[in-house]
């Protein structure tokens, strides 16, 4: 295979092409649901975010299958709603959580904090799973063009091509400071960066797509 010189990961003077944990003034491009393999039923919503477009850098395609829709003006990630998957359960003390509540929740405060409230009370009562609602939460993508400042935590994984890239989330909230929004938490390594312990690389790869997509892992899953 042929050696490339142009998508090395980096969208000029060595600059990642994708974000990495800490705080960020950021846009969301799309939202999706994923499914949590090790828990039947169970999702992690998905922000796809990107940062303000940034001079002179060679972004990711849009499309890597169509390169006519050209490349992100800046650095983009994909972003866990929370650190671990949305599923039905009840904690250890006996309350009762609701998958689909819990989504709704999320995206209930997020309408607060990027200013389309009125737009996702008007979506009362009209759509029976929630799959549908986020389909057409992204379909409408409300919060389209909106910028604001997040808190990004994560933890190290090595991708397929030998690179540490990061499975990223937004952290809970803390002393009244939050993952988005006006009073936005300070990124603490010490509080919001899991470190990869350093292993043996034992191959290679050249897909795109690992500089992107983190693994998926049982530990993404917790009702306390």
């Amino acid at each position: 295979m042929a050696l490339s010189t142009t998508d090395l990961g980096t969208g000029g003077s060595g600059m990642a092409k994708t974000i990495a944990p800490g705080n960020h003034v950021l846009k969301i491009n799309s939202v999706e649901l994923e499914d949590f393999r090790f828990i039947e039923g169970a999702r992690h919503l998905i922000l796809h975010v990107e940062t303000e477009p940034i001079e002179g850098f060679d972004g990711f395609f849009i499309d890597k299958d169509d390169e006519s829709q050209g490349r992100y003006g800046g650095q983009i990630g994909r972003v866990k709603a929370s650190q671990y998957a949305f599923a039905d359960g009840e904690t250890k003390s006996g309350i009762k959580i609701q998958r689909d509540r819990s989504i709704m929740i999320f995206l209930n405060n997020m309408a607060k904090n990027l200013e389309f409230y009125e737009w996702f009370v008007e979506q009362d009562n009209k759509f029976n799973t929630i799959e549908d609602f986020v389909k057409n939460f992204n379909d409408n993508a409300p919060y389209k063009g909106i910028e604001i400042e997040f808190c990004i935590a994560g933890k190290e994984y090595m991708n397929k091509s030998g690179y540490v890239n990061y499975d990223m989330w937004l952290p809970k909230a803390e002393n009244k400071t939050y993952a988005y929004g006006e009073n936005v938490m300070t990124y603490s390594e010490a509080k919001h960066l899991k470190k990869m312990e350093v292993k043996e690389v034992k191959g290679f790869g050249d897909d795109e797509d690992d500089f992107t997509t983190p693994p998926k892992s049982s530990s993404d899953f917790n009702l306390d």
